[in-house]
């Protein structure tokens, strides 16, 4: 067997070389090597091998004191700081052995002049042969000098990172893992630095990290050097990339942008350290570190190595602030989804919950209760008892062992890619991160509950709230004829239950992206002279990275539609402009001076009749630009426009006449434009409405409240408002039987097929041709809809 070399170039390995230069290094040079051609741009270097960290513990007699350390400590984590100190102190003391110390100075010197950059400053990462395998990976095990200039400042970067192999977090996971710590050896990846101080970097993912949703590329990125981000020292910038319409090329697949605090950056120091934080500038908080363009090419990158590696990624990349360079600087297999277990959903669910004591980024989607252990540095001496909320300003990988007792973490710092998140998601655990001053409002000894339930924002809630969770099985879900879809409310509920086996989504609430997203009034910012001054502030706080309010707006609202209809592309999402009423409007900033006051808004100015009359109408032009925007620039073609409460014909005229001046003219690039039916004047007169609109989807709610004339808010009459009356379903079965002569669809999307026993059976046998039902409803109405289907073949 030929003796293994102690140095190799990047150009020379490839992922089957993890056993000789560890995961980083291998999947680095296979990047270079394979996806180099294709445009994928990986910054050149070199490593050492398995074979010169073996070569440096044999040659400086290290090896026997190692295992003589190691062997008195056992699997006795009492004496593992002990332990991990007295080997980093034999490493880093010892001698490095001079032909080593050579072969690695004349690597270094080739580099230089492979470059043209002398001295060349470079990062020199820790890779071991046992980290980034499928199913083993933890955050910050050893560690990365970056920065790093002159031959002899490699060597010591190399020697301390041979010292890094034995932190104690990194002994106490080979020892939880069972890797043998003398089998694990530890490789030095020399890699040319991209000058992103001057720039931006940051981590994706090929997935959503919460959700394990594959249909997009999430992207984070902070100014400067990217350890503040793995850290968690900052709330970085975040887009989201729509992967097929990567692949199809579309004008714009980036589908939302949500602008991160960025306090801090890191840059090149001047000496020792070679690397400082400091204060980023106002105009740097209030600007996202890379345009669309740069996250579509981050993303197209991103499926690129995806597909290569065939598995879900986590992936860093950095802009070079001199040459506005783009570079992929490490990619390693994304662990906690990909051991995740296919065939069901657990979901959690809180009830009535009170105001939160602090929000932040959600981590997960689960909910846990314990008492606050604030705790300010990992060496302080305030204890952690299993079940505790651990709070901290932000957390390393010094924090780890009070992590693991933890039930739950919250930081004032960080972002989805955090430290905090990374390690919250390998322990199963809720974090809320980035709240900024959890720290301060929250007191020790504090009862209080972490829920990440609600999607994208975590809360901590002040006592114990009540919580409950259930585990839905998705291994058995029946075919059916009739679609059995799923109502939306919000882009955070698409995400939470894309893995549902619905036939796509039959009501998607476009007044609830409005309300949670942007919550200003749409005339609000066309007209902010007739809003006050305090109203106009709040209205520029809130577009802050964007060039003005109206495309804020605009784009706001297109990401909040884009991320609900990426869950179920290419199957259909029935869009419902908004539906507001007049008091909901008026609660928006800026509300008030646009709505008037009704005594029955149930039955006052919305829907249709809205859209069209100069008080809203250019609102409503705002939200067919959002529409557009997502059909036709993101790609999102599976998109189906309804119009709500649409009272006459006329009105339906006016409102399609309305959406043409607009781009959305029914049929031009595949738009269909469906119609709620749920005012009887619908019904009766079906046919003419057939005409206009491609389909229909029943409101049993406000049908309900209409035929019977109840009103469905009034509780006296509560027990005569009932979808199963006999004339409202007379009303339905009319309603297919004369949209189906006419070549139209049929829907229905309110809440009697859930709530009712048998009315989903009933459905069926009119022959109705998509239920629409709450997330937690869809397997047992796809199952009764399957029965029925079935029972009405069966020839006995």
């Amino acid at each position: 067997m030929a003796e293994q070399p102690w140095i190799l170039e990047f150009s020379e390995i490839g992922i089957g070389d993890v056993p000789l230069v560890g995961g980083k290094n291998a999947s680095l040079g296979e990047m270079l090597q394979q996806l180099g051609p294709l445009g994928v741009r990986v910054p050149d270097g070199f490593a050492t091998t398995a074979a010169a960290w073996r070569h440096f513990i044999t040659a400086t007699g290290l090896t026997g004191p190692i295992r003589a350390h190691l062997d008195a400590m056992g699997d006795d984590l009492t004496k593992l700081s002990e332990t991990g100190a007295a080997i980093r102190r034999l490493i880093l003391n010892a001698q490095m052995p001079d032909d080593l110390a050579d072969a690695i100075a004349r690597a270094y010197t080739a580099l230089e002049q492979k470059t043209g950059r002398t001295p060349l400053d470079v990062a020199v990462r820790s890779s071991a042969t046992a980290e980034d395998l499928p199913d083993a990976s933890f955050a910050g095990q050893q560690e990365t000098f970056l920065n790093v200039r002159g031959a002899n400042a490699v060597i010591t970067a190399c020697q301390r990172c041979y010292a890094s192999l034995f932190t104690d977090r990194a002994i106490a996971y080979r020892i939880q893992k069972g890797f043998d710590h003398m089998s694990v050896a530890l490789s030095c990846g020399v890699q040319r630095m991209v000058r992103s101080d001057r720039g931006a970097s940051g981590v994706m993912f090929t997935l959503d990290t919460e959700t394990g949703f594959p249909g997009a590329v999430v992207i984070n990125g902070v100014w400067g050097l990217g350890e503040t981000i793995v850290q968690g020292e900052v709330e970085p910038d975040e887009f989201v990339v729509f992967k097929d319409g990567l692949r199809r090329d579309v004008p714009n697949p980036v589908i939302s942008r949500r602008l991160g605090s960025k306090r801090h950056k890191m840059i090149y120091g001047r000496g020792e350290p070679p690397t400082k934080v400091i204060w980023t500038t106002h105009a740097e908080r209030e600007c996202f570190v890379i345009d669309d363009a740069q996250a579509a090419l981050l993303g197209r990158w991103a499926c690129q190595i995806e597909d290569h590696y065939g598995r879900p990624m986590d992936i860093e990349w950095a802009l070079d602030g001199l040459t506005d360079e783009l570079f992929i600087v490490q990619a390693r297999p994304e662990t906690v989804h990909a051991r995740e277990a296919q065939g069901s959903l657990r979901v959690w669910h809180i009830d009535n919950p009170p105001e939160p004591v602090v929000t932040g980024i959600a981590v997960g989607s689960s909910v846990a209760t314990g008492r606050v252990r604030i705790k300010r540095d990992p060496e302080d001496d305030t204890p952690i008892e299993p079940g505790d909320i651990l709070v901290a300003p932000m957390t390393d990988p010094d924090w780890v062992p009070w992590m693991k007792i933890a039930a739950a973490i919250v930081t004032d710092e960080g972002g989805r890619t955090c430290h905090a998140a990374i390690v919250a998601r390998e322990l199963g655990i809720p974090a809320v991160v980035g709240t900024g001053d959890a720290t301060t409002k929250l007191h020790d000894g504090d009862l209080v509950t972490v829920s990440c339930a609600q999607g994208a924002t975590g809360m901590v809630y002040p006592g114990e709230v009540a919580a409950r969770s259930e585990t839905i099985d998705l291994s058995d879900a029946p075919e059916t004829n009739a679609h059995v879809m799923v109502n939306i409310g919000s882009p955070d509920a698409a995400s939470k239950w894309w893995a549902l086996p619905a036939d796509g989504i039959g009501l998607a609430r476009m007044e609830f992206i409005v309300g949670n997203l942007i919550g200003v009034h749409p005339m609000a910012i066309l007209h902010p002279d007739r809003v006050d001054a305090d109203v106009q502030a709040e209205i520029a706080r809130r577009h802050a990275g964007w060039d003005d309010p109206v495309t804020w707006f605009v784009e706001q609202l297109a990401g909040g539609i884009a991320r609900i209809a990426v869950t179920r592309y290419p199957d259909p999402v029935v869009l419902r402009t908004s539906d507001f009423k007049t008091n909901e409007y008026a609660s928006l900033v800026g509300g008030s001076a646009f709505e008037p006051v009704e005594h029955n808004p149930m039955l006052g100015f919305r829907g249709a009749s809205r859209y069209i009359h100069p008080a809203y109408r250019e609102g409503f032009l705002l939200e067919c630009r959002a529409i557009r925007h997502v059909r036709e620039q993101m790609g999102l073609d599976n998109l189906i426009v309804m119009i709500p409460f649409c009272r006459t014909l006329d009105e339906a005229d006016a409102i399609l006449e309305t959406m043409a001046e607009a781009g959305l003219e029914r049929g031009k690039n595949g738009l269909k434009i469906y119609v709620m039916a749920e005012i009887p004047a619908n019904v009766i007169l079906a046919e003419e409405f057939a005409a206009r609109f491609d389909g229909f989807s029943i409101g049993s709610n406000d049908l309900t409240q209409l035929v019977l004339g109840v009103d469905r808010d009034n509780d006296l009459l509560a027990s005569t408002f009932d979808e199963r009356n006999p004339a409202v379903k007379q009303m339905i079965a009319d309603l297919i039987e004369r949209a189906h002569s006419n070549g139209r669809t049929v829907g229905i999307c309110g809440q009697a097929p859930s709530d009712h026993e048998g009315y989903a059976e009933w459905l069926v046998q009119q022959g109705i041709d998509s239920i629409s039902v709450n997330p937690d409803r869809l397997m047992d109405v796809r199952k009764r809809v399957a029965a029925t289907e079935a029972a009405s073949q069966d020839p006995q």
